[in-house]
């Protein structure tokens, strides 16, 4: 399968997250520029139903790649399963959603196939004949343009939110399912599952919120937390933060959102009372609408917001829930 792209979605507990739709995004628009056909392939055990549902986007062919010792996930299998497959079918491009389980095992799989993984992508480019995959660093501040070297397959790993889950092409029918048995052995398994990770007890994973009220410092005192708080409420959404307010305790840290938290693409993002500074912003750039509430004109914030509010978030929020309320009761 030379020159072609394929996507491993990943699936938990049969259910595709949504960076998996994301990166299929990717891929749709990757094989759209070079030409090269697009697959995906789904890795666990009693996978049948999400290669079905994966079957039904614009992919060329969809592969269900099983075995017993794929479930419960561990890094040993889904390495030594993946690069038996990578070995047979060649393609030059393998992208996947930079996820805590992928983080886990892709450099494993790239290490053992001696090849070279570029992570945490945020956008590619065409340079005549070259692929350049856009990656940020020093949190943020700087974005590299990284191409390849090395022989293929080449592994990419994509950003939540550098892409749009519901942009996904649907197939104008199913994609063929080709079932692929791999052989790991007993001893090939070094690790015991145990329970699934998370970030800290009782983690909350807001890549997966679709709306998010998040608060900076403008929200001056911890108490004030609360005026968030029904406002997410009223909407329906997870309250979040910057650095400063979980660094002050005042939200737990699996809250925090930015470059040393979690990063998001909700469909609305309401930023009150942060002024945006770039650690902040590359957590949640890729939300779909941001409206941010700052009385600073000049805030940062507002560069990226495409609904700007200038004001105090005291005299704009507690009405803004009353109309909220009153709008849910129909009076």
């Amino acid at each position: 399968m030379p020159d072609s792209i394929l996507v491993v979605v990943e699936q938990r507990e049969g259910k595709l997250n949504r960076a998996s739709w994301e990166t299929l995004t990717a891929g749709q628009a990757l094989s759209s520029e070079t030409g090269w056909p697009l697959e995906a392939a789904v890795v666990g055990s009693g996978i049948d139903d999400i290669a079905g549902e994966v079957a039904g986007k614009k992919v060329a062919k969809v592969y269900a790649i099983e075995s017993p010792k794929l479930a419960p996930y561990t890094p040993d299998a889904f390495a030594v399963g993946l690069k038996q497959f990578l070995s047979q079918k060649e393609p030059r491009l393998v992208l996947m959603p930079h996820t805590y389980q992928v983080r886990d095992f892709i450099p494993k799989l790239a290490t053992s196939m001696n090849r070279t993984t570029v992570t945490d992508c945020i956008g590619y480019k065409k340079d005549g004949e070259r692929l350049l995959f856009t990656r940020q660093m020093f949190q943020g501040k700087l974005a590299a343009d990284v191409s390849f070297s090395c022989d293929a397959p080449w592994f990419v790993t994509f950003q939540n939110g550098a892409f749009r889950g519901d942009k996904v092409e649907a197939g104008t029918s199913p994609a063929p399912i080709e079932a692929v048995s791999v052989e790991i052995a007993d001893d090939a398994v070094r690790n015991k599952p145990q329970e699934v990770f998370k970030e800290a007890k009782q983690a909350l994973d807001l890549t997966q919120a679709e709306i998010i009220v998040a608060v900076g410092r403008g929200i001056k005192e911890q108490k004030n937390i609360e005026i968030a708080k029904q406002l997410a409420e009223a909407i329906g959404g997870e309250i979040a933060a910057s650095r400063p307010i979980c660094d002050s305790g005042w939200l737990p840290m699996d809250r925090q959102i930015g470059s040393s938290g979690q990063t998001v693409a909700p469909k609305l993002y309401l930023a009150l009372g942060i002024s945006g500074a770039i650690q902040h912003i590359v957590g949640m750039k890729g939300a779909r609408t941001i409206i941010a509430v700052n009385k600073d004109s000049e805030a940062p914030i507002f560069e990226i917001a495409d609904y700007a509010v200038v004001g105090n978030l005291f005299d704009v929020i507690p009405p803004l829930v009353e109309e909220i309320k009153k709008a849910k009761a129909g009076t």
